[in-house]
């Protein structure tokens, strides 16, 4: 397992960010695919200069996100959000990383539900573009178990559709984040690592710093291992006030592991 970073965890400019990844000895960066990097943006000579200085740093592109403000279970201004997707994934392919992470929604309990229907007709659609272009469409884990992801996911006949597991995202919606990587065995092709703690009597659950939650790390890891899973480990910070020293000793906190 190759050990990376979201580079917006460590709250720095772009070209900072990459230095500081090199700097902490990771591998890899994931990078939003949004502003100066947003695929209408980005110009053929922005990509080779991306490139150029990820080779520069030693680094290897891990996946690109994918932020939309809404789902791909949401129907109204649909078209837009699977464009703006299909993009991405052709971008992700131009540089290499060839996995393209989004939240996609959730997967509802009613087969008969709209917004189930238009989330299948989604990721069928982009499952497919992913076949032809060589890229992944990586779901975002945390608002429904392994199991019920799995089966979901098995109703598509496509290679194109995978998944991004993270645990805290597990973990604060209530699903074990060690039990439930074995039902996405064979769809796991990029992980997060990032920490909770589970929701009590009185607190809510909660993201907080690697290693200082209710995440078992020595049996997540091992459980990947055990998986064959021989991909990325990225390591998130969404929130708290010092993320760069967050990340710095996290990378710490996983070295002693992995």
């Amino acid at each position: 397992m190759k050990l990376g970073v979201t580079l917006a965890s460590l709250g720095m400019p772009f070209r900072r960010g990459l230095s500081e990844a090199r700097r902490l000895g990771l591998a890899g960066v994931q990078v939003d695919a949004a502003g100066e990097l947003a695929p209408d943006r980005l110009t053929d000579t922005g990509k080779r200069e991306l490139k150029h200085l990820l080779r520069s740093h030693g680094l290897e592109l891990t996946a690109l996100g994918c932020p939309l403000r809404h789902g791909l279970d949401e129907p109204a201004n649909l078209q837009p959000r699977i464009d703006r997707v299909r993009q991405v994934m052709a971008l992700s392919f131009e540089l290499g990383a060839r996995v393209t992470i989004v939240q996609a929604g959730r997967v509802p309990d009613d087969d008969a539900a709209p917004r189930g229907a238009v989330l299948r007709e989604s990721l069928s659609a982009l499952g497919q573009y992913g076949d032809r272009v060589g890229t992944t469409l990586a779901l975002e884990t945390g608002l429904e178990s392994g199991e019920t992801l799995k089966a979901f996911l098995g109703r598509f006949d496509t290679g194109g559709l995978g998944v991004n597991y993270d645990p805290a995202n597990m973990l604060m919606n209530g699903f074990d984040p060690v039990e439930n990587l074995a039902p996405l065995k064979d769809r796991i092709v990029h992980t997060h690592a990032k920490d909770a703690r589970r929701r009590g009597a009185s607190r809510s659950a909660s993201e907080v710093p690697l290693g200082h939650g209710d995440v078992d790390w020595m049996a997540y890891l091992g459980t990947l291992a055990a998986l064959e899973y021989r991909g990325w480990v990225v390591i998130e910070r969404e929130t708290g006030d010092n993320r760069s020293a967050d990340v710095a000793a996290a990378v710490g906190f996983l070295r002693r592991l992995v």
